[in-house]
């Protein structure tokens, strides 16, 4: 399937609150590209499961990599199907009463099979997951060896099949309740970095490098 300007099929249709659904490839690639965590779910052999793991995109294809020996990612890469979710959290939305309450999100959910990542593609793969987790990191550390390559299993899905949704704004209570003496709005969150700890056995003058200092999702 070639990349389309929409993601939207019948599987991936939003059906509860539809207006939150978008389906263009902007609003899903940034929420993935903003998340460090998805969760990749799968059958096999009659069997559910449901994985968390590290992913990234480089153009049209999402990626995840583990270790050759994970069991997850071997079964993966034999062409089952695959459900990929990804939720940044951006708020509590406190309401006046307890049904009401709700979150602030924007989430993605992309469907599609995982094939195996080899050869260049691989090399490329593991240099665009250093950059997706800190930006810049790339050019500082060690390249992976052929031992480290071949311990690693890289698998790409294309990203054909895919929406968004997205919640934002206050509560929206019962008219009743808004006559309550009740606090109500919408706790922000945000992750936000701390204050870098050096490794004990950093070599001594190494200052802490700047996309550090700066980091930001």
């Amino acid at each position: 399937m070639s990349a389309t300007a929409t993601l939207q099929s019948e599987r991936t249709t939003v059906r509860r609150l539809p207006a939150r659904g978008a389906y263009d490839r902007d609003t899903v690639y940034a929420i993935l590209d903003e998340a460090l965590i998805c969760h990749v779910g799968f059958v096999v052999e009659g069997r559910p499961a449901v994985i968390p793991t590290i992913h990234w995109r480089d153009g049209d294809t999402l990626y995840f990599h583990g270790s050759a020996a994970a069991g997850f990612l071997r079964a993966m890469r034999n062409g089952v199907d695959a459900c990929v979710t990804v939720t940044l959290l951006d708020g509590l939305v406190l309401a006046r009463s307890a049904f009401h309450h709700s979150m602030n999100y924007r989430s993605a959910v992309i469907l599609g099979k995982a094939r195996e990542v080899t050869g260049d593609e691989k090399l490329r793969a593991l240099d665009t997951l250093v950059e997706h987790v800190c930006k810049g990191r790339s050019a500082d550390a060690r390249r992976p060896n052929q031992v480290e390559i071949k311990q690693t299993l890289v698998l790409g899905m294309p990203i054909d099949e895919a929406s968004a949704k997205i919640r934002t704004g206050g509560p929206l209570d019962d008219e009743e309740d808004y006559a309550l003496d009740i606090w109500a709005g919408v706790l922000p969150l945000q992750l936000v970095p701390q204050v870098p700890i050096a490794d004990e056995r950093l070599n001594a003058g190494i200052e802490v490098p700047d996309y550090v200092r700066r980091y930001r999702r």
